[in-house]
């Protein structure tokens, strides 16, 4: 934890603690109740709440992590159509020269504006992986959504802090 962040915390009166607490957990709890009565993966929404949160100085550093979560997830379907037309001709090397390939890409954008968040890129992938879905719109419309959710829920819970909470 850096020393920014330990006094930021240290500057918060126990009021604002808990109301920021309070706050995060009734938005967190609001948008599983939507994932789960929409009938989408509660873990995926919280996959888009994780990359918003990956840079929370503002909603436009939420956004542009949100699109690294969603770059991430469309790489993902990218690598998984490159292993599984590589494995019959590469065998057993087919998954890490695409595994190599995709670190690449994460790895050399990130010092392009917007599409810098390596970490959000990840949490894509990991997604998209994590998912096992067929690779079909309707599957990757509901993953897409569920992240939506997430990311929504973090813009939520960064701007009722910061007005209620004073974070």
């Amino acid at each position: 934890m850096s020393t920014t962040h330990i006094e930021n915390s240290n500057r918060q009166t126990r009021l604002q603690f808990v109301l920021f607490t309070v706050i995060a957990a009734v938005v967190a709890a609001l948008a599983s109740y939507s994932s789960a009565a929409l009938a989408l993966e509660v873990w995926a929404m919280f996959a888009g709440f994780i990359a918003w949160f990956t840079r929370p100085t503002s909603a436009r550093a939420g956004v542009y992590s949100m699109i690294c979560l969603y770059l991430g997830i469309a790489l993902g379907v990218l690598a998984h159509i490159a292993t599984e037309a590589l494995t019959p001709s590469l065998g057993a090397f087919a998954l890490p020269l695409v595994v190599f390939v995709v670190g690449v890409v994460i790895v050399g954008l990130r010092t392009t504006r917007l599409v810098d968040n390596m970490l959000a890129w990840f949490i894509g992938l990991v997604t998209f992986f994590a998912a096992e879905i067929e690779l079909e719109f309707g599957t990757l419309l509901e993953l897409g959504s569920a992240c939506a959710i997430g990311g929504f829920a973090g813009w939520a819970c960064q701007a009722l802090n910061r007005r209620w909470a004073g974070a």
